[in-house]
């Protein structure tokens, strides 16, 4: 049995997907862009702002779910620009203090809306 779960605050859907879903105990965090849902602004310059405000995001669905980052298993990051991997690997750290996720980090040829950086995550429950 799947269950559909939706993060307060954080940026509602824009096409045929959900936020996250959980499966088996599983929490499959859809990809996350830089929106800072206090002002609804989209980061697109600042790469470490861009990546705090896609974990801000991956944090509030994860919380929806009742897990938190300490529980993700893999996260995946895609990056516009292979030369922000350190900033945003400095911000990232932030977020995983504990035991760490596996990774995988990409650089893609583009990103939803101009973005450069998106984050999904796959985490216990």
């Amino acid at each position: 049995m799947k269950r559909i779960v939706s993060g307060e605050g954080v940026p509602a859907v824009i096409g045929p997907y959900s936020q996250a879903v959980i499966v088996n105990n599983m929490v499959f965090v859809s990809g996350q862009l830089p929106i800072d849902t206090a002002t609804g602004e989209f980061e697109l310059n600042d790469i470490k702002v861009a990546t705090k405000n896609c974990l801000q995001n991956v944090g509030a669905i994860l919380k929806a779910a009742n897990t938190d980052f300490d529980r993700v298993i893999k996260a995946t990051v895609f990056l516009a620009d292979i030369a922000d991997f350190s900033d945003m690997n400095e911000v990232y750290s932030e977020y995983f203090k504990n035991d760490k996720p596996a990774r995988s980090c990409f650089q893609v040829a583009a990103l939803p809306r101009g973005a450069r950086v998106e984050i999904e995550v796959i985490a216990s429950c």
